[in-house]
């Protein structure tokens, strides 16, 4: 009898393991179901005509719209336009907030000097900096890289200046202890002990970088996805808009998850310590 129940027991494991890999794997799903239910509903509004067209074109329609822009290459030029534009003002940004975290957190004076006056920008929203930004920098794709940058130069500036503040004060005193240069103990001990607070706001960063982008396309560009959203706001075409939305959510997402793949590869290090 026990020769015939060892095997049934090791079956019934074997299928509750197969069943939680299952599971696992399928984890996912649930946070799909929101999405596809909202795009179904949507979808069946439409075709109902509940939902005019002028209001809010269909999925379907909107999905039909950006293959024919792409196949008939009107929409390459102006996501080209617009990547150059954002990741620009991300480059631009990630390399001040960098900078100015590392003065601030390793040195006394540059803590003086450059936080207090980070933590204003944070308090104020750069979009309502447009006025003043027009005014110095004209409507040029100048003014939009520069806002952008002072966009995504907070979270960079906050993550990375917090990250070097919460280094272990041992490894301070003992760089103080063996006489290592300012230079190798940020290269050797800054540095690798601010990167998992530089990938968080770096990760903030990305998705405020499109996120300033939608708004400052609006205004006085002649070429980008804002542009192609605020002629088709003129004409009532709410499928080109649609189609300009789901583009930057999509570069959006993509940036977020090239990072987290930087990151991951980057902070390798840190699993291997931990194991």
């Amino acid at each position: 009898m026990s020769n015939v129940s060892q095997p049934s027991a090791l079956t019934r494991k074997v299928a509750s393991t197969s069943r939680r890999a299952r599971l696992s794997r399928s984890g996912n799903l649930p946070r799909l179901l929101g999405p596809v239910l909202l795009l179904l509903v949507w979808e069946l509004s439409s075709q109902m005509g509940w939902l005019p067209a002028k209001l809010l074109a269909a999925p379907s329609t909107a999905l039909t719209t950006g293959y024919q822009m792409v196949v008939n290459g009107t929409l390459q030029p102006h996501l080209l336009a617009s990547a150059k534009r954002a990741y620009l003002g991300l480059g631009l940004g990630v390399a001040v907030g960098l900078a100015l975290a590392l003065v601030a957190g390793l040195t006394r004076l540059g803590d003086a000097l450059f936080d207090g006056v980070v933590q204003i920008k944070r308090a104020i929203p750069t979009m309502a900096l447009i006025p003043l930004a027009i005014i110095w920098m004209g409507i040029g794709d100048t003014m939009k890289i520069a806002l952008i940058a002072a966009s995504v130069c907070v979270p960079i500036y906050i993550n990375t200046h917090a990250a070097l503040k919460g280094i272990d004060i041992r490894y301070v005193e003992l760089a103080k202890t063996l006489r290592i240069s300012k230079g190798r103990f940020i290269r050797r001990v800054a540095l690798p002990g601010a990167l998992p607070g530089f990938f968080t706001g770096l990760r903030f960063a990305v998705t405020l970088c499109w996120g300033a982008l939608v708004v400052l396309e609006q205004i006085n560009t002649t070429q980008g996805v804002g542009y192609l959203m605020n002629r088709a706001r003129d004409y009532g075409q709410t499928d080109i808009i649609v189609v300009g939305l789901v583009i930057y959510m999509v570069l959006g997402l993509l940036s977020d998850h090239i990072v987290r793949l930087i990151e991951r590869r980057t902070l390798r290090y840190r699993k291997v310590l931990g194991s």
